[in-house]
């Protein structure tokens, strides 16, 4: 079948503006709940979408780690592609796909580092493959091999015996502070329903609900 004609006609529910909770992020919860409920596979993985300082795009699949009334958090080697992207511009955009439940969520909004205590604190509870592989690679960086990347590995699994894998000062997260999202939900017809909170007064917690057309 070519391409062209795949698609999918999207039944399973619909969403006005009176099925969601007045907080965001009390919507996105629920709805988190649900895709962990429907078994979707990492309901945490999100596509982050960033620009270089000349608006050249990138875009690249990381996982939700935290998200509370702060913000969204990752982690990441803050030298990579995105590290760098992000402090260039201090903004960023986050979307979730879950397609068991025909859903997707968007959110956009400026960037932070964590305080490094956040980071630490994450970091001890990574397995420690995962800690001895943010120091091995440099990431983005050009690699001339996978056994140079093993090699590497193997150095510092050697020099950090046991549980005292220290944290790197290049690694930590970065917290992604909503300034719109929009929860979208798979309609027939492609008549999609798409609700928008967005902010009113600028850092003001108040947030305007209304309907895009799909």
């Amino acid at each position: 079948m070519q391409i062209s004609h795949l698609r999918e006609e999207y039944r399973r529910a619909s969403l006005d503006v009176t099925d969601v909770a007045a907080d965001p992020l009390a919507q996105f919860r629920d709805w988190f709940q649900q895709a962990q409920q429907a078994e979707v596979i990492e309901p945490n993985a999100m596509a982050l979408a960033t620009s270089d300082g000349e608006g050249h795009p990138n875009c690249r699949m990381v996982l939700l780690k935290e998200a509370d009334a702060r913000g969204f958090v990752f982690f990441t080697d803050y030298r990579s592609m995105k590290g760098q992207e992000i402090d260039a511009t201090a903004h960023a955009a986050l979307c979730f796909w879950w397609a068991p439940l025909e859903r997707q969520v968007r959110l956009q909004g400026p960037v932070e580092r964590i305080d490094p205590a956040e980071s630490a604190a994450y970091y001890k509870q990574r397995p420690r493959g995962s800690q001895l592989g943010a120091w091995a690679s440099a990431q983005s960086s050009v690699l001339p091999d996978r056994e140079t990347l093993e090699a590497r590995h193997a150095e510092l699994d050697a020099k950090y015996p046991g549980d005292t894998v220290p944290l790197p000062e290049h690694w930590g997260g970065f917290r992604v502070i909503p300034s719109t999202y929009e929860f979208w939900q798979g309609r027939p017809s492609r008549l999609h329903d798409r609700i928008r909170y967005r902010r009113s007064g600028g850092a003001g917690t108040h947030w305007v609900i209304e309907r895009l057309s799909p």
